[in-house]
């Protein structure tokens, strides 16, 4: 990693943590601070362990997803690289709006695990297509059963939906009407003044087609499989504040606090600012203030925030700095399978 990259990647990681700090300190500023501190220190220890073991398991089945995904197109991911492109690409997450750079540098360590990089965007492409089948699922059914009736986000929810019937079209027209990408792409050379960026891009594009027709031959039991995988990644998730509140003395919400978690993911989609630092701090007070007690919100907000987003900018720090420093797995074999 060059030092401009590594500043770049410093000053990211500083920003983002300043705003989520300062949206913290004002919500508890808002809040009965007096008991708050007091909430704090009488908090149960084994159940705060327990909030944290889940965020744990959101990686977990992060990584056995996306292994699960390379096996359907014939590639073999060992386990702990993929959970090492997990927490590493947790970091990158992190620090971008919308969580968006996490994304290349999974399909770049999953082509140093020797995936072509198509292959690798059809793996990264299709983890985004069941997460948002899950969120458009479990939202409305989440809002019917805890008759959590509000339209904040949910804006939101519909520009995310427009976008993912945007790449379903173009998924289709690439699956079923090749000819017409192909005189895109032809367009698109003619146009360009350089030929050869647009050919890697078509190169790309056909070995995603490719690997997508593979991945629409699995069976039922395999989707079924990715689909229990996907809905535990993210209810694993969505248990932190519930085990937080029960840490503090307080009646979990179990449904009203899904509701909410499903609510604010879609609003951090918004890309304003790295991480949606800011953002999911102050939606998450929003939402939380219609069940929860004045004096324990800034302590529920802080807690959550520290174990979901915090542990992922440490522990993914370490794995960027463990990959980039010590560790270029397979690169020899990668560089002769990128040949061929």
């Amino acid at each position: 990693m060059g030092t401009n990259e590594k500043n770049g990647r410093i000053r990211r990681v500083i920003i983002a943590s300043t705003i989520s700090i300062a949206a913290i300190a004002v919500i508890f500023k808002f809040t009965e601070t007096s008991i708050t501190w007091k909430a704090i220190s009488e908090a149960n220890i084994g159940l705060l362990f327990i909030a944290l073991l889940f965020h744990t398991f959101f990686w977990i089945f992060w990584a056995l997803r996306l292994k699960f995904l390379a096996s359907l197109l014939d590639h073999s991911v060992t386990y702990i690289h993929s959970l090492r492109t997990t927490l590493a690409s947790n970091f990158l997450a992190a620090i971008t709006p919308s969580s968006a750079g996490g994304e290349p540098l999974r399909v770049k360590m999953l082509s140093d695990a020797g995936m072509s990089y198509g292959s690798a965007t059809a793996v990264v492409l299709a983890e985004r297509l069941l997460d948002a089948v899950f969120f458009i699922t479990a939202l409305p059914v989440f809002l019917l059963l805890s008759d959590f009736s509000i339209g904040f986000g949910l804006k939101v929810g519909g520009i995310f939906l427009i976008f993912l019937a945007l790449f379903i079209i173009f998924l289709w027209e690439l699956l079923k009407r090749p000819d017409r990408i192909e005189r895109l792409l032809n367009w698109a050379k003619r146009k360009s003044g350089n030929g050869r960026i647009i050919r890697a891009i078509e190169r790309e594009v056909w070995m995603f087609r490719d690997a997508a027709i593979e991945l629409a031959k699995d069976s039922k039991a395999q989707l079924s499989a990715l689909f229990t995988i996907t809905a535990l990644i993210w209810l694993s998730e969505f248990l932190v504040p519930s085990f937080l509140l029960l840490s503090l003395s307080e009646n979990p919400n179990f449904l009203y606090s899904i509701t909410s978690q499903l609510i604010i993911v879609i609003i951090s989609l918004i890309p304003l600012t790295p991480g949606s630092s800011g953002i999911a701090e102050f939606s998450m007070s929003y939402l939380y203030s219609q069940f929860v007690p004045q004096h324990v919100l800034g302590v529920l907000v802080g807690m959550w925030r520290g174990i979901t987003y915090f542990t992922n900018l440490m522990i993914g720090a370490i794995f960027i700095g463990f990959i980039n420093g010590f560790v270029n797995p397979t690169n020899s074999r990668n560089s002769e399978l990128k040949k061929e």
